[in-house]
């Protein structure tokens, strides 16, 4: 079975692709649409998103139109009773009649609002497999003109999902996530900023608005089950994502949703994670794959990994997250060994003791930096304590070492080299060395 996926310029002739090859089909869209309200339900929504996935940049459809088959179109949704052609109808019926985005862009000191009737024209026939599918003239920027601000993610994934709301969070999760793999790999934003894109936080009201559901779910325990816990359950079930969430409180209101996302340890889709034209990214891409699994190896087999899983400040999650754990092997680690050597396993183990007891829910988006950020505060405490101390160190400090001892290191047979003369004046600067160093003879302000 194909899909007819786009016109050539230049021909009347139509392309062909086949839904086989679905692994390797990706959705592009603008930001902006991604944070928009979709005012339609699961099917005119996946319809939509079948549609783009056949929409090639390179290539643009000609008049905006695009070209699906109907077998084809039932098999994604994985319909086969003999009800199927109605349902579609009236799917499509609805899709024009009552589906829009509702689109928010920044203009100036405001917003700009649009409402957009994404797919205005669908035509087909009884009798034909075609359908015939045009977008409107007005969503095509969001669809076509993707320079910057634009979210990829995979068409398989998509298909898997049974709800509205699984659809509109997983591409938002993955708007987040994209610009995680983005920055980490080129740069160009603060260590938070990019920790921020991996545990990305939405208030409720914002979420409520994406997903349209102001007026609906009055009960936050109905909302958090109809639009948080069920959708992801089903993209943890059905996607490249494992994702958590933990609801953040304002007084005694849950003001916003902070997600914890983290990928498959094998994608579905291994043709949409990095873009095809980034071969700067694609050349590095072993070498830091072969580092990332050395540094993972390391901090699972690292003591300080059972230390924080028995304070509970890295849980099983954690531990399947590489980039988690090659942060704390490549970040944390080296200055727990500083402090091991100046107080002993036990010394790190105190420590994290403490620092269990004073975490806070929103240290657990990013643990890597709150357990950097509570070492380095730490660290110059200890140094401090021993300048003072030297009794609390986990070492002793080496004798300071005589004139003729360091003097040995560069002339061994001095002794027996040296004139009397010579001999009495490396004595006298011994003596003023050693008042000095007893601080006799120092003068006092």
């Amino acid at each position: 079975m194909e899909i007819i996926t786009k016109n050539d310029r230049n021909s009347n002739e139509r392309t062909v692709c086949s839904l086989k090859e679905i692994e390797k089909r990706k959705i592009v869209e603008h930001n902006d649409l991604i944070t928009s309200v979709a005012k339609m339900d699961k099917v005119p929504l996946k319809i939509f998103e079948l549609a783009v996935s056949c929409i090639d940049t390179e290539n643009l459809p000609k008049e905006n139109t695009i070209y699906l088959s109907k077998s084809e179109l039932f098999s994604f949704f994985k319909v086969d009773d003999s009800n199927k052609h109605h349902r579609f109808k009236e799917a499509i019926k609805v899709m024009q009649k009552e589906a829009f985005f509702e689109i928010r862009e920044e203009a100036g000191k405001g917003f700009k609002f649009k409402s957009i009737v994404p797919i205005p024209y669908v035509e087909w026939t009884d009798y034909h497999d075609e359908v015939k599918i045009e977008f409107h003239r007005e969503i095509m920027p969001y669809l076509i003109e993707l320079k910057k601000n634009f979210t990829q993610y995979a068409l398989s994934d998509v298909m898997e999902l049974n709800s509205k709301y699984s659809i509109i969070l997983y591409k938002w999760l993955s708007m987040n996530y994209n610009q995680y793999e983005h920055y980490s790999a080129k740069g160009g934003r603060r260590e938070e900023q990019v920790e921020s894109y991996r545990n990305p936080s939405i208030t409720v009201k914002e979420l409520r608005e994406i997903t349209d559901t102001i007026n609906e779910y009055k009960r936050m325990q109905d909302f958090t089950r109809w639009t948080l816990k069920k959708p992801l359950e089903e993209i943890n079930a059905h996607t490249s994502f494992n994702v958590s969430y933990e609801k953040v409180k304002k007084g005694r209101s849950i003001d916003s949703i902070v997600f914890h996302i983290t990928k498959k340890p094998v994608a579905k889709n291994e043709y949409y994670k990095q873009e095809e034209q980034d071969s700067v990214y694609l050349e590095n891409k072993a070498d830091r794959e072969v580092k990332q699994q050395a540094l993972f190896t390391e901090a699972m087999q690292s003591p300080y990994t059972k230390l924080l899983g028995e304070k509970w400040l890295i849980n099983v999650a954690d531990m399947q997250d590489i980039s988690t754990m090659t942060g704390l092997a490549e970040k944390v680690y080296p200055l727990y060994d500083e402090l091991k050597e100046a107080r002993g396993l036990k010394g790190v183990e105190t420590h994290l003791s403490y620092v269990a007891s004073k975490q806070e829910g929103y240290s657990k988006r990013n643990v890597v930096k709150y357990l950097k950020t509570a070492i380095e505060g730490y660290l110059p405490t200890v140094a401090l304590q021993d300048l003072e101390q030297p009794e609390r160190a986990n070492y002793k400090k080496p004798k300071p070492r005589t004139l003729e001892e360091v003097a040995k290191d560069f002339l061994p047979e001095y002794e027996n080299i040296t004139t009397e003369t010579e001999k009495e004046e490396l004595r006298q600067m011994k003596a003023e060395i050693d008042k000095k160093l007893r601080g006799e003879g120092l003068d006092h302000e």
